[in-house]
């Protein structure tokens, strides 16, 4: 059973535990299945809903990224208590909470399936002046290849929320030096919501000493939920058996 911000699980089977952090405007349900995964491999998983998503736009236009962040952080921390290493893994938005992580904190690795820190779209130039006259725009949500397929997603983007957004991008590229963790990235070559240019400036800007993209070609800006996703999951699981810290020896009597 995926544990949310509102129930711990009963037992931590491996000692290690893994945050996963959904993506602006998303929700749990893009990460749960990566969040299945990791739990049948017998890792401790938290998938928090962050603040102002998985209900309305008006609700998400009274959040900020000091809230998203502060859960993804106490999820973290709460892992850290209880677990002998801890990974955060991050969708698009998501994947900037998890780097900002990795500025502040220490953990043993981030994976990022497209990971949004910029933006070329020069519309975001207008949103000073659209977020006064309008509370949001076309939704960005639902961008999958595979037919049929719903992260359950916000239908319009909240403008408030997303001048939030570009705060936190911000901060985080101002710290990626910060970064030391290991680092995987899954960059999707069809990507209708981030451009290529937010993972190479990870990769231009962090210390990590392991950072390593793999590119998807079959699927689209939500790969968790796509055509690719089982792929990620796997790559993921021995991601962790490489960077996770040993088991401590036990000798016997």
């Amino acid at each position: 059973m995926v544990a949310d911000r509102r129930k711990a699980p009963l037992v931590d089977a491996s000692g290690v535990g893994v945050v996963l952090c959904h993506g602006f405007t998303g929700s749990p349900v893009s990460m749960r299945p990566w969040a299945d995964a990791l739990t049948a491999a017998g890792h401790t998983v938290r998938l928090p809903t962050l603040p102002g998503h998985g209900g309305s736009v008006a609700e998400a236009n009274l959040s900020a990224w000091p809230d998203w962040f502060a859960v993804v952080e106490r999820a973290y921390l709460d892992l850290t208590e209880q677990c002998r290493s801890v990974f955060v893994f991050g969708l698009s938005m998501g994947g900037a909470l998890a780097l900002r992580i990795a500025e502040v904190h220490d953990p043993a690795g981030l994976v990022l399936v497209n990971p949004a820190v910029a933006s070329s779209d020069r519309r975001l130039l207008l949103l000073p002046f659209l977020r006064r006259v309008r509370a949001s725009s076309r939704g960005i949500a639902g961008d999958i290849a595979r037919p049929g397929v719903s992260e359950a997603g916000l239908a319009r983007t909240p403008h408030h929320a997303l001048a939030s957004m570009l705060r936190l991008w911000s901060v985080v590229r101002g710290d990626l030096g910060e970064v030391t963790a290991p680092i995987l990235i899954f960059r999707s070559e069809q990507d209708h919501v981030v451009g290529p240019e937010s993972a190479d400036i990870i990769r231009a800007n962090v210390s990590s000493s392991v950072v390593t993209t793999t590119v998807l070609t079959r699927s689209f800006h939500v790969a968790t939920l796509d055509y690719e996703a089982d792929e990620i999951f796997a790559a993921s699981l021995a991601f962790i058996d490489r960077y996770a810290a040993p088991l401590p020896n036990v000798r016997s009597a």
